[in-house]
């Protein structure tokens, strides 16, 4: 058999790791695994005429090839957010160009499907969140054997309790926080701290009531400027250091406002998100004449290797596709459920983005998360 095995969106740790895991785990038993570079930008890209451009978006992985990549965080693959169904104009590949007729998006499934063909994979494994498995619940569809794992740092894919990369991000946001700390109190501000989440406050709402900051913001409800305010200078007043702190999702919204966003849409729809955090002190400082430290965890959340928790998923969820792949199973995803490894379908997909229970989980009118009860919870409380 031969295995294709892909990463898509945004890094976490985790990724190598569960790459490894999957060569040491088929080829041991004579199998080969091809890893396609730039997650589904492999299959657009490649020019079936062009034998020497396989080269640049395929490679050949052996255990001596992965040997040392679980040592370091990201995808020695690397990654994209190429969409083959959803071509702009602008990023279509030459050779397919005579096809780009019109304003687009276009549809290069097709060719996606003889690139596959050609190359002999006869199954893919896929590691990616929502917007990565989406097409591969396409590639399904079109009869593409497909086995996914799932992977995002805001633990939003349907059908598991747990995502790679979700341990590791909450755990350095909670190491930064406590490290802010000692400034935030030193120059007595309010300190603003903008984390990763764009429909899904999990993260944000996970680290708070981890670390202990005085107001989260998720991106599930719009928040009131000056009521949050308000708390914030109680909560500084309360402080024996006199400084208070909230977390910020990078998709919420003030009330009567929309997400902060920038650049053009990306395949799947989604534009850059960044700037909510510098608006909310913007405005935390007019409504309450307070000085404000503002900081953008962003992208250290994803960088670096992964902690045991999710070096101990990713490891257990490649080994668990693989054996997927080897007996034929095809349209399936791994998933953790109520604390055991198991696979649902991977249209599971197809119910979009898992979002923070806000009845159960956070109390609207103080901005904090509302834990009140666990038991019967899964591990990472939704």
């Amino acid at each position: 058999m031969r295995i294709g095995i892909l990463t898509g969106g945004g890094d976490v740790p985790g990724l190598n790791p569960c790459i490894k895991a999957v060569v040491n785990r088929v080829v041991h038993d004579g199998h080969e695994v091809v890893g396609l570079r730039r997650g589904w930008s492999a299959l657009l890209q490649h020019d079936l005429d062009d034998p020497g451009s396989a080269e640049e978006w395929f490679q050949p992985l052996t255990p001596a090839t992965v040997r040392t990549i679980d040592r370091t965080g990201g995808t020695f693959l690397h990654t994209s957010r190429t969409n083959p169904s959803r071509v702009r104009p602008g990023e279509v590949p030459g050779h397919l160009a005579s096809r780009a007729d019109g304003d687009g998006p276009f549809d290069f499934t097709d060719h996606a499907l003889r690139v596959v063909e050609a190359l002999g994979i006869d199954v893919l494994i896929p590691i990616g969140g929502d917007d990565t498995l989406s097409y591969a619940l396409r590639m399904h569809d079109e009869g593409v054997p497909v086995v996914a794992i799932p992977k995002t740092m805001d633990n939003d894919v349907h059908g598991t309790d747990y995502c790679i990369g979700f341990s590791t991000a909450v755990t350095r946001g909670v190491q930064f926080i406590h490290n802010l700390r000692t400034s935030t109190g030193s120059h007595e501000r309010i300190a603003v701290v903008e984390l990763f989440g764009r429909y899904s406050g999990e993260t944000s709402l996970v680290t708070a009531y981890l670390s202990g900051v005085d107001r989260a913001v998720i991106s599930e409800v719009p928040f009131d400027v000056e009521r949050l305010g308000e708390l914030l200078v109680a909560d500084k007043r309360a402080n024996p250091s006199n400084y208070s702190m909230v977390t910020v999702s990078e998709g919420a919204t003030v009330a009567g406002g929309d997400m902060v966003l920038s650049g053009e849409e990306d395949a799947y729809g989604h534009r850059k998100l960044g700037g909510i955090g510098e608006l909310t002190a913007e405005l935390l400082k007019e409504h309450t004449g307070e000085e404000m430290i503002v900081q953008v965890v962003g992208y250290l959340m994803r960088s670096g290797a992964p902690d045991s928790l999710d070096l101990m998923v990713a490891t257990n969820y490649a080994v668990m596709a693989a054996d997927l792949a080897l007996e034929g199973s095809s349209g399936r995803m791994v998933a953790l459920r109520s604390g055991t490894y198991t696979s649902v379908p991977i249209s599971a997909t197809r119910e979009g983005v898992k979002r923070v229970d806000v009845d159960e989980l956070y109390d609207v009118d103080e901005y904090r998360p509302k834990v009140r009860h666990v038991r019967g919870k899964p591990m990472f409380l939704y």
